[in-house]
């Protein structure tokens, strides 16, 4: 069990650093590979202790949060609820977008 984790998890790891489009897929990787690691942990010691059952849970887990957070960072998210690209974001409050903004940084000027 030990040994197919471990090839799974560098798996995760090794293609998640071959992606040639950024960040989103790579923080999906590296989510699924420490998710798996952390998850095969936690159900070994707790429940029925099936470590391969929490490595599955974890992996998808990890692996979600991951791509989220690259999605995030990278600017590319289209998801409702987060405000990352510049026609969505107002830094300042002023009720007026940053890509609209003439002084995005002001909220008493625009």
């Amino acid at each position: 069990m030990r040994s197919l984790l471990f090839i799974a998890a560098s798996g995760a790891v090794l293609l998640a650093g071959c992606t040639a489009t950024g960040t989103t897929e790579r923080n999906a990787g590296y989510g699924a590979a420490a998710g798996a690691v952390a998850g095969a942990v936690i159900g070994n010691n707790v429940g029925d202790g099936d470590a391969g059952k929490g490595a599955v849970i974890g992996a998808v887990l990890g692996g979600a949060a991951g791509a989220t957070k690259g999605c995030i960072e990278s600017e590319d998210c289209d998801a409702p609820g987060i405000k990352d690209q510049a026609d969505e974001r107002d830094t300042d409050g002023d009720g007026k977008v940053d890509a609209y903004d003439r002084y995005p940084n002001d909220r008493y000027r625009y």
